[in-house]
């Protein structure tokens, strides 16, 4: 099931034989398609374990199990408040010391919210 099958839907038959015949529409009904809800958030990074070294270079991917679309996403560090990006994927050039710290990604979808597990980068 997708967003674009809500609509208005009826039913319709006919019926003919040599003595009769017969042809009828149901009443419309209306079919409102809403968001299955976010689920199985993961984050997952490269170079794997989120361990990286001083000027290197980060990625981390968000990735969501279930739930439907359009999906937005946020990325933050935890205590920083900031916003650091948009996008499934957030990345860090050069990293530096005080890019260490747990990172986690937000999606919405509209109907719901969802975090991600935080994930630890640690600078080495």
């Amino acid at each position: 099931l997708q967003w674009h099958h809500s609509g208005c839907y009826c039913c319709g038959g006919q019926v003919s034989s040599r003595l009769s015949s017969w042809s009828g529409k149901s009443v419309p009904v209306t079919v409102t398609v809403h968001g299955v809800p976010l689920s199985g958030m993961s984050l997952l990074a490269q170079p794997p374990g989120g361990q990286v070294a001083l000027g290197d270079h980060l990625m981390l991917s968000c990735t969501v199990a279930t739930g439907t679309g359009p999906l937005s996403f946020s990325w933050h560090r935890v205590g920083s408040g900031g916003l650091l990006a948009t996008g499934p994927r957030l990345e860090l050039r050069y990293v530096g010391d005080e890019d260490s710290g747990h990172y986690q990604c937000q999606v919405s979808n509209g109907d719901s919210v969802a975090e991600s597990p935080p994930l630890n980068v640690t600078v080495l």
